[in-house]
């Protein structure tokens, strides 16, 4: 895993730094092309994707995975909900040879189990046993999203330390989290905020529950994105002392943790012309205002503790009975995220909050344990962020107060419009089946360093990009970010729309 870079000395905007960090697409080193390629190689074969001749001949992978097909095609899972429909017309059928079966893969993980707190070996197992290598990929592909595919790869890679094998495991147990356990594309971030408001109006029972919960966490703006740091990446402001444990569900706490870890995905800058847009790969910057936190408040002031120990021990105590969502978001940076947490500002705590750390940290890995810093003034935390981009809320300069933007009528009409999606994801996979094949030959001529397939790739890599904003519309519902102008069709990102002060304007296509 990457070391914890130093915040860069910057000027009050949302400039990027200009270097590309190792390890990403672009500035690898001939060994870790290597592993990627050995990666690869692995990915497409558990994805069922047919072998051009000649990927089998040697290499550590045939170690880690091995299958052939059955004779007997067996279906296992589901496919997400926009696709079921497409599959009846071809949408990412299997290539002229391969006859669509279930593989029987297998991996002999030397993992050890306290090396596996999340059991994402048993998770790979469940998921080669559930789904089809097609439900998969078709998981895999939907993650991707705009970014470049080998970018997605390379965050399992650089989180277990360039591990081919652990990478795999990890990378497979994501996509069941993603398609089977939270259904991230096909309902969260498809049925989105407008869904939860008509739930909460229109239904009733535990449905009901679910959308007015997920509403009142927007509304009261207990998270949300705004501005960037030195750095360029995208802030998302905790503010602990709007939580009170028990007022929503958890699984209603969950869904919003996805739905804006997924929406910061949406506004990392795409590594297509330079190095600026990858430091924005290490995301996701949170502040944790505690310093208003009212666990336990009335008896901090009342004098009913007589000592600190005692407090502490209470409010420890008290965070136990709550500590659910905050296993959650580990497990979803750790585990099912990864290599997407830069720093995490924790502003202002009070001195009780130490007990609570000590627990948290215990259940982190160290990489991400080490990412965590305090900030006590102002001063300390424009070390990370301009003052001019620090909310007015916490001490800074920047004007902006939150204001939540209630779901419109018609905003999502165009994900009524069938024939749009259908053509549009026809087109990506067709983009997709050019970009595998054009990976085979990447991994065949990579001793002969083909600059030519290498461009290749990365021009198909620019087409997905470009065509999956083209889809945006047709499949995810639009957020608050969309109706205040921070995301903008054809994803062009705008981190201050209403402010004519510091700020950046990142259009992908480098038009305004």
């Amino acid at each position: 895993a990457e070391e914890l870079r130093k915040p860069a000395q910057a000027t009050p905007s949302c400039a990027m730094v200009a270097t590309l960090p190792p390890g990403r697409p672009g500035n690898l080193t001939v060994e870790q092309e290597k592993k990627l390629q050995e990666f690869w190689k692995a990915t497409l074969k558990v994805f069922g994707v047919p072998d051009l001749g000649g990927l089998d001949a040697g290499g550590s992978v045939n170690g880690i995975v091995n299958g052939e097909n059955e004779d007997n095609p067996s279906e296992h899972g589901s496919s997400l909900v926009l696709e079921k429909k497409l599959k009846k017309k071809g949408l990412f059928r299997r290539r002229k040879g391969d006859s669509g079966d279930k593989d029987d893969v297998s991996i002999q993980s030397n993992t050890p189990e306290a090396d596996d707190k999340f059991g994402q070996t048993k998770e790979f197992h469940q998921a080669l046993a559930t789904q089809s290598p097609q439900d998969l990929r078709e998981a895999f592909w939907s993650m991707v999203k705009h970014d470049h595919p080998d970018g997605l790869l390379l965050r399992f890679l650089r989180a277990r330390k360039w591990d081919v094998e652990k990478a795999l495991v990890m990378m497979v147990s994501t996509m069941q989290w993603r398609s089977h356990d939270m259904h991230v594309d096909d309902d969260i971030m498809y049925n989105g905020e407008a869904a939860a408001y008509k739930d909460a109006i229109e239904s009733t029972g535990p449905t009901k529950k679910e959308g007015e919960d997920f509403m009142k966490i927007m509304r009261l703006g207990k998270s949300f994105l705004h501005g960037c740091d030195k750095e360029g990446r995208p802030i998302c402001i905790v503010r602990a002392r709007l939580h009170r444990a028990g007022e929503q569900s958890e699984g209603s706490l969950e869904r919003v943790t996805v739905h804006i870890i997924e929406t910061a995905r949406l506004l990392l800058s795409p590594p297509v012309d330079s190095a600026v847009s990858l430091q924005l790969h290490r995301i996701l910057y949170v502040i944790m205002n505690v310093a208003d936190h009212r666990i336990r408040h009335d008896r901090v002031f009342n004098g009913e503790h007589g000592n600190k120990s005692v407090l502490v021990y209470s409010i420890v105590a008290e965070f136990l009975k709550d500590y659910a969502p905050v296993k959650f978001m580990i497990k979803c940076f750790e585990a099912n995220y990864p290599e997407s947490l830069g720093v995490v500002l924790v502003h202002k705590s009070p001195w009780v909050f130490q007990g609570i750390w000590t627990i948290i940290k215990g259940w982190l890995d160290p990489v991400v344990a080490s990412k965590v810093h305090f900030t006590k003034t102002i001063d300390e935390l424009t070390h990370f962020i301009s003052l001019d981009h620090i909310p007015s809320e916490l001490g800074g300069d920047d004007p902006w107060t939150f204001s939540y933007p209630e779901p419109q009528p018609g905003e999502n009409d165009r994900m009524k419009d069938d024939v749009s999606r259908c053509r549009l994801l026809e087109n990506r996979a067709k983009v997709i089946l050019d970009f595998e094949s054009a990976t085979q030959k990447w991994i065949q001529s990579a001793l002969q360093a083909d600059t030519e397939v290498k461009q290749k790739r990365d021009l198909l890599a620019e087409q997905l990009r470009k065509g999956y904003w083209q889809l945006d519309p047709y499949i995810r519902a639009r957020t608050w970010y969309d109706r205040t102008g921070i995301i903008k069709p054809g994803g062009t990102i705008d981190y201050y729309p209403n402010q004519h002060g510091p700020g950046v304007v990142h259009d992908p296509d480098g038009v305004d």
